[in-house]
């Protein structure tokens, strides 16, 4: 089965554990190392053989559009990933539908055709910012991949629906909604396809959370990194003790557990996947994959 795999294109700095000491009118003072990070993503990408969808935050792709660029020209879908990686739920609707409307410009821009995916910062799309799916709508994006159905202090919307699916708006519009993966254990879900848990689970519970949710629950999963989780040698942010061992804790075993799951499992872009389950039709970066 074809699975999703998604690269959350930010700097070590943006996070939303460090919005506390790193403020967004000092990012330009931070070393960036997103592209190095990011290109030695799709050198890894090129070596088996795998196409993803590169979820750009919009003030990179401003400072850096020949790095979305390269991303489309190697055959990768890019979406948006927002503009200031600022959480929905922290936003007025009119901020978030000014920050969306502005990242997809520039993304837009940067690869000369239109973009259909979304991602949250944060994966902020919580019971209290479901508003926000209609505002993606009235933008013209095809699918979001912002819910997790769990548990969480930062996101989450515990028991929402665990696969991709369509969306019927308030405006009668639709929105196809691809969650982050989960594996549903004694009634519970526990998340197993991505960023920190990625790092901290070990791989065997990984590949078997997949495999069952392939093969007994006959659906593809999504799975998610951020360049700098490959990136031993980022500066290190003072911040508080959760914050900082959720960023570096296991940072030197991502490149290899994602060099073993593209050796185990098979994986596309989300809009490949969409496509193949008969969810999104007509539209898409296909002319690189179809």
């Amino acid at each position: 089965m074809l699975n999703a795999l998604t690269i959350d294109v930010e700097d070590y700095y943006h996070v939303s554990g460090f919005e506390s000491v790193v403020r967004f009118q000092d990012w330009e003072r931070y070393e960036s190392r997103v592209e190095r990070n990011t290109n030695r993503l799709l050198d890894l990408l090129d070596e088996y053989h795998t196409k993803a969808t590169f979820f750009v935050l919009g003030w990179i792709a401003a400072r850096c559009p020949l790095l979305v660029r390269t991303i489309y020209a190697r055959g990768h879908e890019v979406a948006s990933h927002g503009y200031a990686h600022q959480r929905i739920y922290t936003q007025t609707p009119q901020e978030f539908r000014q920050e969306t409307q502005q990242s997809k410009r520039i993304l837009e821009a940067a690869i000369g055709q239109r973009i259909y995916g979304y991602r949250a910062a944060s994966y902020s799309i919580t019971r209290e910012s479901l508003w926000a799916l209609d505002i993606l709508g009235e933008a013209g994006f095809a699918y979001d991949s912002s819910i997790f159905p769990i548990r969480h202090d930062r996101y989450g919307i515990p028991g929402y629906e665990r696969f991709c699916h369509r969306i019927t708006r308030q405006s009668g519009g639709e929105l196809i909604e691809f969650p982050l993966s989960t594996v549903q254990l004694a009634g519970v879900n526990i998340p197993i396809a991505g960023g920190g848990y990625l790092r901290l689970f070990p791989y065997t519970l990984i590949r078997w959370g997949i495999r069952r949710i392939n093969v007994k629950e006959r659906q593809p999963v999504v799975v998610y990194l951020h360049p700098w989780e490959i990136d031993t040698g980022q500066p290190r942010i003072h911040a508080g003790a959760v914050s900082r061992f959720r960023q570096y804790v296991n940072l030197e075993k991502t490149e290899g557990r994602i060099a073993q799951l593209l050796q185990d499992f098979r994986f596309g872009t989300v809009s490949t996947v969409l496509r193949d389950r008969g969810l999104l039709v007509g539209v898409g970066q296909c002319h690189h994959e179809c």
